[in-house]
């Protein structure tokens, strides 16, 4: 079954054509971070100015690397929310007329769950083993789920203030990096001190898998603040070593409760998906401490302390940004399992269970 897939939550143009689910055919992404790096982040009007503009060429270039038509889709998805208003009815007015017009299915998906699903992309079949515990974070969002089977999604914890991808911007700008700031202060941090600044780990209570950031926001702001009124400016050295601090961080909180909710349902898997889990540091976190909790290290043998999940992210860090392949993926896998017809008109409100 092919699907084109059209995605624009956001400031992305992006069409794909995705076979059962998991055979990348064509995967096309107009980005418009150079136009946006202007205001040092996403104006609403401006990102669905430039949707209209480039909807039809990178649908027509999605269906000719695929080396297909119109005529040879079986099916067309889009991104039905959540994202900015403005720019998602650039993508479904137009994956609706395309529907419409070639009588074919129209399927809407979640843009949390497009995340989810492109840890599918470029997979054998049968690879991926239920129940996964799954974190989502970006720019927007910020969630722990579980995964129990295709379709079946409970939120198990969100963010209750801003996102991780939220806050790695904020910081970026504070320290004078550029625009998106996730890759710039990751850059920085790699010749950075992660132990010079002791900043706060908000985790809540113990129990929770909630996440809050503003905290850590208001620290890094106070950091910089007071370095630029004793020094006047901020050095190289400490823009690295703020960095470096501000990342071990975040992706400190993101492991620990990822690898605490895997622990408590049993996971088979733990998944990260979504902008920020193209982060370096936080894969090779997620691997350190997955190694320590299920592994011994005794008289250079190691021994297995008890099953350990496996761990998966994207092995193409082009399907952890926002992507049409995740939104076709995703839309073979939910078009089988959902047969709610809410969920269907209307995936925004409906992809969770409350745990």
């Amino acid at each position: 079954m092919k699907i084109l897939g059209i995605e624009t939550s956001c400031d992305e143009t992006a069409a794909a054509v995705v076979e059962n689910g998991r055979n990348v055919l064509s995967n096309v992404i107009a980005s418009q971070i150079d136009l946006h790096k202007e205001t040092g982040g996403v104006v609403p009007e401006v990102a669905a100015r430039e949707h209209a503009i480039r909807i039809i060429p990178v649908v027509d270039e999605a269906l000719k690397k695929a080396g297909t038509t119109l005529a040879g889709i079986d099916a067309i998805a889009v991104t039905a929310g959540p994202g900015l208003v403005s720019s998602l009815i650039t993508g479904t007015t137009s994956a609706s007329v395309l529907a419409m017009s070639l009588n074919k299915p129209l399927i809407p998906v979640n843009h949390i769950a497009g995340h989810i699903y492109a840890n599918w992309l470029d997979l054998p079949a049968d690879t991926i083993q239920f129940p996964i515990v799954i974190l989502t974070v970006s720019g927007g969002h910020n969630d722990l789920v579980l995964m129990k089977e295709h379709g079946n999604f409970e939120l198990l914890g969100e963010t209750l203030d801003d996102a991780a991808g939220e806050a790695f911007d904020k910081v970026a700008r504070l320290l004078g990096l550029g625009y998106p700031g996730g890759p710039h202060v990751s850059r920085r941090a790699e010749v950075g001190n992660p132990n010079r600044f002791d900043l706060p780990r908000v985790y809540l209570d113990k129990k929770s898998f909630n996440f809050s950031f503003s905290g850590l926001k208001t620290a890094m702001l106070n950091l910089t603040k007071n370095e630029h009124e004793q020094n006047g400016t901020l050095t190289e050295e400490f823009v690295a070593d703020a960095a470096a601090s501000f990342q071990e961080t975040v992706c400190d909180i993101l492991s620990d409760k990822l690898l605490k909710a895997a622990e408590l349902h049993n996971a088979k898997e733990v998944h990260i998906a979504g902008g920020v889990s193209a982060n370096k540091r936080l894969r090779f976190m997620m691997e350190e401490k997955i190694t320590s909790k299920y592994y011994k290290d005794h008289k250079n043998k190691i021994q297995i302390l008890k099953n350990s999940p496996v761990l998966r992210y994207t092995a193409d860090i082009k399907y952890c940004t926002d992507n049409a392949a995740m939104i076709a993926g995703a839309a073979y896998f939910l078009n089988k399992t959902v047969d709610n017809e809410m969920a269907k008109a209307d995936p925004t409100l409906t992809l969770y269970q409350k745990a």
